[in-house]
């Protein structure tokens, strides 16, 4: 099976390898990942997003473990368009967060128009932090936790949390 996703991956945590996951036990996986024109577009928030060879380069660390594991191939394209490589018509399944299946049926809507067979979707829980909270890219980036779900400490060594932050 052909699998895609896609993102920003800034900076890679335990949701995303979630993904991953999954995408390698289903098959061979080629990531997405957003252009440095792209990537702001994609954010909720107004934060730097490290350049395309700096994510690709801790993304391309992390795929090979899961490829060596699962005895897979990956591949990683520049995602120039929100709607990005799963359009093509090599694909069978896309994978994709809670936040972003509405995005994969409009790409499949895409497909439909372009001829092409739809994708399985494969909705992927999200990953919870020690606080409850969902682990997030801009969580780590604000310091809250680290890219496990650990909460970071204060200066005085207590949770971000418990510290009233």
């Amino acid at each position: 099976m052909k699998v895609a996703l896609g993102g920003t991956f800034d900076p890679v945590h335990d949701g995303h390898r979630a993904l991953f996951e999954r995408a390698f036990e289903l098959g061979d996986v080629t990531v997405g990942l957003t252009s440095d024109e792209l990537a702001p577009k994609t954010r909720d928030e107004d934060r730097r997003v490290r350049s395309f060879e700096e994510r690709e380069r801790d993304l391309e660390a992390e795929l090979s473990r899961f490829a060596e594991e699962y005895d897979r191939t990956y591949d990683i394209r520049q995602l120039r368009e929100p709607t990005g490589i799963a359009t093509e018509e090599q694909f069978d399944v896309l994978i994709v967060s809670p936040e972003t299946e509405t995005g994969g049926r409009r790409i499949n809507e895409i497909r439909r128009d372009r001829g092409h067979d739809p994708l399985d979707i494969e909705v992927v829980d999200h990953v919870y932090a020690d606080d409850g909270e969902i682990i997030s890219s801009t969580r780590i980036v604000r310091g809250e936790i680290d890219e496990h779900g650990n909460l970071t400490p204060d200066r005085d060594g207590r949770p971000m949390r418990d510290a009233g932050e």
